[in-house]
């Protein structure tokens, strides 16, 4: 044996390894006190000894890539609804010119974000029902090197438009930038749900940083789509130089995970999870079952799984569709405070970091716990953030013409509030999911959590598109 080799325990001692130990609610940690763990692991003898100790994350390497995976899991969809003005350029009825003028309203421009939620939110509903009959067929990384490379090529795609006239074919370019949208979403919800099932394997501070850098995707969006309005002399050039951003921070998640692989923190954790998959196959007979059993994962998360599908669908309901619409009340002083910057920093900067904040508190405080009755109590009061945002200076107002919050503090509260809310409220039971089932359907919990997720947006942005019409 090495020296440098721990000691290895007696074999008749009992343990559980390290990586498996961590994800145990409080119960599981004290039944394993009090005697061995035998129902969910293979004898001691199988393990592998490199399992039963658990390696440092060093430098925070492993923290940092699932940081990036959350990052790249939703920067595709908030690189798409943060291009607010490039959408409305092309759109529009006099996009022939790139000046800073106002741009003639068209019915594609009016509604094109209540699209776009729904074109990007049924497909990843599919899609996730498709990864969740994968997840024992085809390889994590099968699952998530493919939506990578499928997002990767739509982008390329979609930054070349950029400097295309579409003015003749405004039509055709809505339509196949709702398919993009589709295809991009369907991929992004694909590789979401199959990064938070494996780091359903590790503890819950990977978790944690894989959420919290889902809502960084949309900060760092939103600060690329300001700076880009700030440098760039004309909308295209803007556009342009946004979605190369997109591009290449795409790029980068696909290079950060093929590291992943190489560094010890995350093979000891993967190899854990390998060896309790082999000891629920030795149990089954051998064979290892195809599609996971839904009606246990749903047995003991279906109060998280709902809670989960209203905060985001709440969400969705008014952010973008509505609140991208709030103008200033000083818009006609020309300040560009209240033309250009306004909706970028009201709207999408105050919201995403809102929600990052909100998710990132999870790190340090989780209360309510997972079998706590105020989560979905808090959840259900957000409700009244609909109606807050829908009375603002939403513009234009066809139907609805009144406006009870009429100056320009109550969106930046509103916003503020919303995406705080989203963030602390949705990441808690996404991460207490996985932790509350048998070790065995980890991963698979982490995509029903997903499921219940992306099923929450698809309801939300179909309501969106209504209150938009009634607005």
């Amino acid at each position: 044996m090495d020296a440098t080799e721990p000691v290895q325990p007696s074999l008749n001692s009992s343990y559980v390894p390290t990586a498996l130990s961590n994800q145990l609610t409080s119960e599981d940690e004290e039944s394993e006190d009090q005697g061995p763990t035998t129902s969910l692991l293979p004898k001691h003898s199988s393990v592998p000894l490199a399992v039963r100790y658990s390696p440092e994350d060093s430098y925070c390497f492993v923290y940092i890539i699932f940081f990036l995976m959350g990052i790249g899991s939703l920067l595709p969809w908030n690189f798409f609804i943060t291009a607010k003005h490039y959408w409305l350029y092309k759109l529009s009825n006099n996009s022939h010119s790139s000046g800073s003028g106002e741009e003639e309203r068209s019915d594609l421009s009016d509604y094109f974000e209540s699209y776009l939620a729904i074109a990007s939110t049924v497909p990843s509903v599919l899609c996730l029902i498709l990864n969740y009959l994968l997840v024992n067929r085809l390889s994590s990384n099968v699952r998530i090197l493919s939506s990578l490379v499928v997002i990767l090529l739509v982008f390329v795609v979609t930054t070349v438009l950029v400097k295309v006239d579409v003015s003749d074919c405004r039509t055709e370019f809505f339509i196949g930038t709702l398919v993009s949208v589709a295809v991009v979403s369907g991929a992004s919800n694909l590789f979401c749900g199959s990064v938070f099932g494996i780091s359903g394997h590790f503890p819950m501070r990977i978790s944690q940083a894989l959420i919290s850098g889902q809502a960084m995707g949309g900060t760092l969006s939103a600060i690329a789509s300001i700076l880009d309005l700030a440098v760039a002399k004309d909308v295209t050039d803007s556009a342009l130089a946004y979605f190369l951003t997109a591009d290449v921070f795409i790029l980068l998640c696909i290079i950060t995970y093929l590291l992943l692989p190489k560094l010890a923190y995350s093979r000891h954790y993967m190899l854990a999870a390998t060896c309790t998959s082999s000891g629920v196959m030795s149990e089954g007979g051998g064979s290892r079952v195809s599609v996971p059993p839904l009606q246990p994962i749903l047995r003991k998360t279906w109060v998280l799984g709902l809670s989960v599908f209203y905060v985001f669908c709440v969400s969705i309901m008014v952010f973008p569709a509505v609140s991208s619409g709030i103008q200033s009340v000083d818009k006609d002083s020309g300040s560009p405070w209240t033309t250009t910057y306004f909706v970028p920093l009201t709207s999408f900067l105050l919201y995403n970091v809102a929600d990052f904040c909100g998710r990132q508190t999870t790190a340090w405080l989780q209360v309510p716990g997972p079998t706590s009755r105020v989560l979905p109590v808090l959840v259900l009061c957000r409700s009244v953030m609909v109606p807050l945002i829908m009375f603002c200076n939403y513009q234009p107002r066809d139907h609805l013409h009144t406006v009870l919050f009429g100056q320009d503090v109550y969106p930046v509260v509103f916003n503020c509030l919303l995406g705080l809310t989203n963030g602390y409220l949705g990441t808690l039971p996404m991460i207490y999911g996985p932790k509350v089932v048998p070790r065995e359907l980890a991963e698979a919990t982490g995509v029903v959590m997903s499921f219940f997720l992306t099923l929450g947006l698809a309801v939300g942005s179909a309501f969106s598109v209504l209150i938009v019409h009634c607005i």
